[in-house]
Order: structure tokens, then sequence, then C-alpha cells
């Protein structure tokens, strides 16, 4: 993104904090491709015959984004982290709707390497329920570690974007990861 335009992305984000609800709607066509991008790279990840759309899951993001209030946005990354954690959520409602459904169905190991990837095959919905879970118990004794997976992972952030969200140290970053990507694949084993 050109640097005009991410200051265009951070004047509405802090002209919406501030209760301009136009704001909003003039800054989604100016991400909407990135959020289209960063869908669609989880809807690949996804079992063949979810029924969610790419589309659907950022129309979803869109109209829970209508309902936050009182956010004080930094910057896009910010921002874009937001709409990460929104999209974990989302596909995670949506595999647990799913998996409330069917009966039976055990859950298969989920590979952890460099990205995080959750294999696309039929046991990606037990799989995300499984990384959901697990990333939550890791968010209870480490909360910032937690984050930097669901930054990285979920939205895509480079290192250095979830650093200034997150206002620490590229480094800092690199160790969270390292460390969340074993405890989780640590757990996520221990469980299965």
């Amino acid at each position: 993104m050109e640097a005009t335009a991410s200051g265009n992305v951070t004047q509405l984000l802090r002209s919406w904090s501030q209760g301009n609800e136009a704001a909003l709607d003039q800054l989604m066509p100016l991400v909407y491709d990135e959020l289209h991008r960063k869908a669609h790279w989880y809807m690949r990840q996804e079992n063949p015959g979810i029924s969610l759309q790419t589309t659907a899951l950022v129309n979803e993001v869109y109209l829970r984004l209508i309902d936050v209030r009182d956010v004080s946005w930094n910057d896009r990354a910010h921002f874009m982290a937001m709409c990460a954690r929104m999209m974990r959520h989302i596909l995670v409602d949506h595999a647990r709707e799913r998996n409330n459904q069917k009966r039976g169905g055990g859950a298969a190991k989920v590979e952890l390497d460099e990205a995080l990837m959750i294999p696309a095959d039929n046991s990606s919905d037990p799989n995300l329920i499984a990384l959901d879970d697990a990333l939550k118990a890791l968010a209870d004794f480490a909360p910032r570690k937690a984050r930097v997976v669901e930054m990285r992972f979920f939205g895509g952030l480079s290192v250095k974007e979830t650093a200034a969200v997150l206002k620490v140290s590229e480094d800092t970053v690199m160790d969270d990861w390292k460390m969340a990507k074993g405890w989780l694949l640590r757990e996520m084993r221990r469980e299965h």
C-alpha cells in the first residue's frame, strides 16, 4: 500500500474513532482488496466443502466492524490486526457450528511450520477449533504471544507491523512467535 493510501487509511480510522460513522464506508474501499486477499488465503486452508465463501467472510468482518465502538485506531496495521481477530472468530464459530451438526470426526494433528499452516483436508474444521482452543489457553498466561500468533497467522502481518501494533521490538516478536509455535504444537499434540 503506498504512503498516501496508508495515510488516508489512518486519517479515516481516526475519524471513525471520533464518531464519524461515514468514515468506515470511506475506509472499506481502501482496505477491501487486502482484506479479501487475507480472507481468500484463510479460505484456501479450509475444508473444500466449507459453505462460507471469501466474500462472505469479508462481509461478515464489515458487519462486525459496524458495531465496533470506542476503539482508538492507531494505524492500518492495528486495524488489520483487529480484522484478523474477527476473521479468526468467524472461522472458528463456523467450524464449531459445522462440528455441532456432525457426529464423530476425530481431529487430526495440525502441522505448525513457519507459517502455521492448517492442512486443507477434511479435518480442517477440528484443526481450526483445536488451534483456537490452544491459542485461548496460551492467551491465559502469555497474552502477547497469543496476539503475535493471531496477527501473524490470521492477520498476515509482517514482523515489523506486528511489532508496531504491540509496541515491542521485532526481536521480541520473533521470540514470541517461536515460543508460541512450539507451545501450540505441544499443546495440540497433547490433546490428540
